[in-house]
């Protein structure tokens, strides 16, 4: 990905006055408020809701939370926007893309962080990876999405794959085409499927199901939000599925999930909200990845492996460091 340089002037009075809340040094034994806003509630978005608040509970931030959740509607992010603006909190959280979004069309006063934005740049939340914009800066959650589909035709023997997407979701829609240019070079064949909320996701699955040898998940909120139904059909249909979130996983169901921790990336967001709550201006503080070994997860599901008729190799099972067996997961140490 190629990356722009934006250099930003700004005057004294702009510097003293038009962000005055952002580099405003807030410190950690004065109370203040955040407002933590996520596009719909499921396991992962919940993990990095928790991850942000236990960070600053750790490091001495005494704070109000308004906790917020747009159930998968963007009229609705708009309105907590404008109500995080309203009550003046110290700084939005914003998790997931539509939100994020919402958050920083809305709000220009005041610290506004995102997190699990899959592409800030297509996104239009900066115009650069190696700083902030404005007031907006964050975490992005983007997966190695050709690494997991070269693993999953590797283990599965996948030469059509599945692929169900938002189209309203600016994150689905940049995924959609890493998803093509992978499988372009893996000689795979891509069936896709449009949805624009939830509801929708059962029928997708049914529609692709006959038509593929297993389907493949990015980062997609509106696909996990819904996640039971279509691991009910894939399931039936003895097809695997490959998740490129661990969280949403944990319950069964899917072969193979393979990507970063929700929670830890929640702490990771939370040391960015806690960086401007010291004074740290957004614009000069880069877009955090979760990149070191330890971010990340690999769960192998041996019950949805019998199902499907696959074998794991043993070198992954050696370096999963979760297994779903028989009805329960397992952690290794």
């Amino acid at each position: 990905m190629k990356l722009s340089k934006v250099v930003f002037a700004f005057s004294a009075a702009a510097l003293i006055f038009g962000f005055a809340s952002c580099s405003k040094k807030k410190g950690t034994d004065k109370k203040v408020k955040i407002g933590i806003a996520k596009i719909v509630q499921h396991a992962a978005l919940d993990s990095v809701e928790q991850g942000v608040i236990d960070y600053l509970t750790e490091n001495g931030v005494d704070a109000e939370y308004d906790l917020q959740n747009a159930n998968g509607d963007v009229n609705i992010a708009s309105q907590i926007a404008l109500k995080y603006k309203d009550d003046g909190v110290d700084a939005a959280v914003g998790i997931a893309t539509p939100v994020a979004l919402a958050l920083a069309n809305t709000i220009k006063d005041i610290p506004v962080i995102f997190g699990t934005v899959t592409d800030p740049l297509g996104a239009k939340l900066v115009t650069t990876l190696e700083h902030g914009e404005g007031n907006v800066t964050g975490m992005s959650d983007a997966i190695p999405t050709d690494q997991h589909i070269a693993l999953f035709k590797e283990i599965a023997g996948i030469n059509t794959l599945g692929y169900i997407y938002t189209s309203n979701e600016a994150n689905s829609v940049s995924s959609l085409e890493l998803v093509k240019d992978a499988c372009a070079k893996l000689g795979i064949k891509v069936v896709t499927q449009a949805i624009t909320n939830s509801s929708e996701v059962k029928q997708a699955a049914e529609t692709i199901v006959d038509r593929v040898d297993g389907i493949y998940l990015t980062t997609d909120n509106t696909v996990f939000s819904a996640l039971a139904s279509l691991i009910q059909v894939f399931e039936k249909a003895k097809k695997p599925i490959f998740s490129g979130d661990v969280t949403g996983a944990m319950s069964g169901g899917c072969l193979i999930a393979s990507g970063f921790n929700y929670y830890k990336a929640g702490r990771a967001t939370g040391e960015i909200v806690l960086q401007v709550l010291n004074g740290k201006a957004p614009s000069e503080i880069p877009v955090r990845f979760m990149t070191e070994p330890e971010d990340s997860d690999l769960l192998i599901d041996l019950d949805a492996a019998k199902n499907c008729g696959i074998e794991i190799p043993a070198k992954y099972l050696d370096a999963a460091n979760m297994i779903f067996e028989n009805g329960a997961l397992t952690k290794k140490d």
